[in-house]
């Protein structure tokens, strides 16, 4: 099952009987609208119990292709919306479309697939501690079925890209922070997802570290992918100056095209 194949490319995702997605033309349709866009949230609201909402009313859209950075503090809502965008959640209200498909609608058994699309970077890197560097960026192939002979080509190919070739054999823990946050956007990027979402990446590391780790979210978004990255790091999004949506208790207050961090 494919659930990308033809996405945001002048074709949309249709359900094939249960089967998965195919591309098909978009014509003059509302998916022909959404395929510009590989995110679209429309009026979104998610609750936890009877609290303020973590998000409330949101709407907005992502091109293809498009760096955006989500703001505010600590609990205004920015890793909500990331989970929201690939159904580790699921909104009381409101709809969220990726790659033309409203993830809402769609079953369980159908989100593995949806996630191979997919790449995520976390603050505390998420790693295997009892594999080395190689296995840890191996094993997001192995689990979605990649042969061996493609694994043993794309995985020193990410690690270079990386910065980490002839690291392969060490552990997580004879590695430094950054090297760490490397190998996590090594895995994030071995499948070559159309999204990486990329949640507070910079939050465990020193700037200059940092300013590498952005270094290289930029390279890999410049390759196509989206990223939509969750930080209340000043200084990475002042430097980079790119979209910037503002989150205060949830609700969206600001969303501007190379923004700052106020």
């Amino acid at each position: 099952m494919n659930l990308w194949r033809g996405t945001c490319g002048g074709a949309g995702l249709n359900l094939n009987n249960g089967k998965g997605f195919t591309g098909a033309p978009c014509g003059g349709t509302r998916i022909a609208r959404l395929c510009y866009f590989m995110i679209r949230l429309e009026n979104v609201s998610k609750m936890y119990g009877n609290e303020t909402p973590a998000v409330r009313d949101a709407s907005f859209d992502i091109a293809k292709g498009e760096f955006v950075f989500l703001v505010g503090p600590s609990g205004s809502g920015k890793s909500t919306l990331l989970r929201l965008m690939n159904r580790q959640e699921r909104p009381e209200r409101g709809n969220v479309w990726v790659a033309g498909k409203n993830i809402n609608e769609m079953a369980n058994t159908q989100i593995p697939f949806l996630r191979r699309g997919m790449g995520n970077v976390f603050q505390d890197y998420k790693l295997l501690p009892n594999k080395t560097v190689f296995e840890n960026v191996a094993f997001a192939l192995e689990v979605i079925g990649k042969p061996k002979h493609v694994i043993g080509q794309q995985v020193p190919q990410v690690l270079e890209l990386v910065g980490l070739s002839g690291k392969e054999d060490r552990f997580p823990h004879q590695l430094s922070g950054g090297e760490q946050q490397r190998v996590s956007i090594a895995r994030a990027f071995v499948n070559r997802p159309l999204i990486l979402l990329a949640d507070e990446p910079t939050g465990n590391l020193d700037p200059a570290t940092g300013e590498g780790i952005m270094a290289l979210l930029e390279a890999i978004n410049k390759t196509g992918t989206t990223v939509v990255m969750a930080t209340h790091d000043h200084r990475v999004v002042n430097a980079m100056r790119r979209r910037v949506i503002q989150l205060d208790r949830g609700v969206i207050v600001r969303d501007q095209e190379r923004g700052v961090y106020e």
